[in-house]
């Protein structure tokens, strides 16, 4: 019993799967928020990696985007490229560097009509997959239970506890 009970108090003091204190996710899309000055409105933009979107006369390109996993504290930066185009088509780089999305402020796009900043990235490239249940097999009479529930027969004249007990499914 005393080695149980040490076994799980060691089992719960070790940390759980290959997280890094410093691990970042390479994402494939940038989100950013776009404010138009003139009409006070604020736009989202999700915008994947190394795609370009067109915001009023700026057209934004991220190139990387990488966040941190949920369990760690936030730290989501993107390196970004911002042109404006002018009047006669003509492109001009007017931003060319790393926003980071806790500190909005510091390397934002700042233009005289349009401010567009860093909020989030989305779909990480490196993600760990989530565990799939098992697949449903059918039993002898038709229903189908997940695998290894109710494996363990109880023996005659004795009730299965709850938890192993089968329904039948009527059709």
């Amino acid at each position: 019993m005393a080695s149980a009970v040490a076994a799980a108090a060691l089992a719960l003091s070790v940390p759980i799967g290959p997280a890094k204190a410093d691990e970042k996710l390479d994402n494939r899309v940038a989100v950013f928020s776009a404010l138009d000055k003139v009409t006070a409105n604020i736009t989202t933009l999700e915008i994947p990696i190394d795609e370009t979107k067109q915001f009023g006369a700026l057209k934004v390109t991220p190139r990387v985007c990488y966040s941190r996993p949920p369990t760690e504290q936030p730290k989501t930066t993107s390196f970004v490229e911002v042109d404006e185009v002018g009047l006669e088509g003509d492109e001009k780089r007017i931003f060319t560097g790393w926003m980071f999305a806790q500190s909005p402020g510091l390397n934002a796009v700042e233009h005289p009509v349009f401010d567009v900043w860093l909020t989030d990235c989305k779909k990480p490239r490196n993600a760990v997959a989530q565990q799939q249940l098992p697949p449903a097999e059918p039993s002898a009479d038709g229903a189908v239970a997940p695998e290894g529930f109710g494996d363990a027969a109880p023996a005659d004249g004795e009730e299965a506890p709850p938890d192993q007990q089968r329904r039948r499914i009527r059709r």
